[in-house]
This record gives C-alpha cells, structure tokens and sequence, in this order.
C-alpha cells in the first residue's frame, strides 16, 4: 500500500511519521512546495527506523506528484493560517486555490486514490476537494471529528480520572465553535457518562472542546500538529486494513438528517471503499436544532466559495 501526505508542515510531517511508525503502509511519500523539506523530513523519519522497528519507507518530494503515482489514499494538510488583517473570505480564496491544484494533480496521478482533508476552514476544503477531484462522495472526506472527539474524550478523562482509553463519543456538525458533541452518545466503559459527571462540569468540558483548537494557538502562538496527524492517520490505517471503523468524518450529506449538498461531520463506517455507510442517529429535538445551527453556519462559508 502507499500513501501519500501534500504538506510536509507540522500536521504533515506527525501524519507521516505516524504512518511509518504503525507501519500502516509500505510507502509513504510526503510532498511539499518548499525546497527539501519534505525530503528532509521524510529523511529523518526514515533514519528512525532501526531504532523503532518498521519497514515503511517514506520518501520525500518537492512538488514532484509524479513520485505520488498510484497511491491508495491521500492526506492534504496544505493551506496557510489565517494571518492578521486576513478576514475568512480571503482565507477561503486562497486555501482554495492550493487545494485545488494539489487535488487536480493528486487526480492525475492517482485516480482510485481516496482523499482525506485536513487543510482548514475544514468543511469548506472538503468541498473544494470534491468539485476538483469529481470523485464520489465516498472517496472524500474530510478529518475533524476524531481530532474534536478525541479532545473531548481526553478532557473527560482528566475530569474523571479514567483511561481515555474507556470513553467513547460522537460529535456532529461543522468544524468549529458550531460543532454538536452529544452526552447521550458518550459513554465511560459503557456507562453514560450523565452517570458519572454533573451537568454544569459536563457543559465546561463540551465548551471548551468546542474551542480546543483556539486554547492551543493561544498557549503555542500555532495551531495543533501532534493530535490532527495522528487523527488523519487513523483514518488511514482505517482505510487501508478496512477495518470499518465508526468514526466521525466530513462527507458531502445526501438527505441524511434532512440534509442534503451540504458537508458535516457525521458518523460513518470508514473501510477499504472510504465511507462505507452513513450513520443516522435518532438525534433529539435539542440536538437538531444545534446540527441545523451547525448546517447554516457551513453553507454560509460554502457560499462564499462559491461566489
């Protein structure tokens, strides 16, 4: 199997070297558009290989795609942050147009690859990804509920003093201060976790979930690496064992919900084919309404792509 990662920054490179590690592929290569770093990066994440035991060789590239062909699944972390002065719309434009191109040549020499989004704003890229792309739904999808989830589950697990090992969740919705996370569907070895935690410390967590990204460039002064890349890989490893992992992904949503040409995160089934099924939970009038707030605030920044 080989996969490859567009975007050898910090995401990238964790993605990468996660790959190699769990040894999830025989080959992995790392692309970037400035001059050797993803050689170097994919260098010295080759040169840990005897002391960490794998046999997956990554190899790195300065735009070269054709050391891309036949890949099985490709990961795009490409993208700038938003820099002061910049509003959202002038990110959209020009986040747009890297993942345009890097999709249309990944297309070109990959074209039974599926592909997996992690550049931002999220949900909006995902649809870029999927006009350029003109793949199935299925093929692209984007990463943001395993990264949401597993921050929600790892502030349980401190709240709880429990193994993050034990708690599962589902979150809904866009990427974002919008996202649904859903106590009913979160449980601590099975339990509910409404069982074991009250409702003013359960809110806390939730909140501040919603803002883990902005809690981290805060104390960092840039975004998070070390858990979006491990999440992007788990999606991989997801994909290339077909395990049918439940997981929450972005995908294009075909009157699911009641939603229909809209992209969110929802649970899924995530194997060999991509998504495998779209899950449909018996949400709560409380709970759609946040998915239906979480929905309005998406198409209004798919809008602005699509103008």
């Amino acid at each position: 199997m080989k996969v490859t990662v567009v975007g050898a920054g910090n995401v990238g490179a964790t993605c990468a070297d996660v790959l190699a590690y769990r040894e999830i592929a025989n080959e992995v290569v790392l692309l970037d558009i400035k001059e050797g770093v993803a050689e170097g990066k994919a260098l010295d994440i080759w040169q840990k290989s005897p002391i960490n035991l794998y046999d997956t060789r990554t190899i790195g590239s300065t735009n070269d795609y054709e050391k891309t062909a036949g890949s099985d699944v490709v990961v795009i972390t490409s993208g700038l942050p938003r820099k002061p002065g910049m509003s959202r719309d002038d990110l959209i434009e020009t986040n747009a147009g890297i993942v345009k191109i890097v999709t249309e040549n990944i297309v070109k020499h990959s074209p039974d690859a599926i592909i997996i989004i992690v550049s931002n704003p999220l949900d909006v890229m995902t649809y870029q990804a999927h006009l350029s792309s003109k793949f199935p739904r299925n093929k692209v999808m984007g990463m943001a509920g395993i990264l949401d989830t597993a921050r929600y589950r790892a502030f349980l697990a401190e709240e709880l003093n429990v193994s993050p090992k034990d708690i599962q969740a589902v979150l809904m919705g866009g990427h974002g201060d919008t996202m649904v996370p859903l106590p009913r569907y979160t449980t601590v070895g099975g339990i509910p976790v409404t069982e074991l935690i009250d409702e003013e410390k359960l809110n806390a967590i939730i909140e501040r979930t919603k803002f883990g990204g902005g809690e981290l460039v805060k104390l960092m002064g840039t975004s998070a690496w070390y858990a979006p890349g491990s999440a992007a890989a788990q999606m991989v490893e997801a994909i290339v064992k077909d395990q049918k992992r439940v997981f929450p992904v972005c995908i294009k949503l075909e009157g699911e919900y009641g939603i229909d040409d809209c992209y969110l995160g929802v649970p899924v089934v995530l194997g060999k084919n991509g998504v495998e099924k779209v899950i449909e939970l018996k949400l709560n009038d409380d709970e759609k309404a946040l998915l239906e707030t979480s929905r309005e605030h998406v198409l209004e920044v798919m809008n602005v792509l699509n103008k």
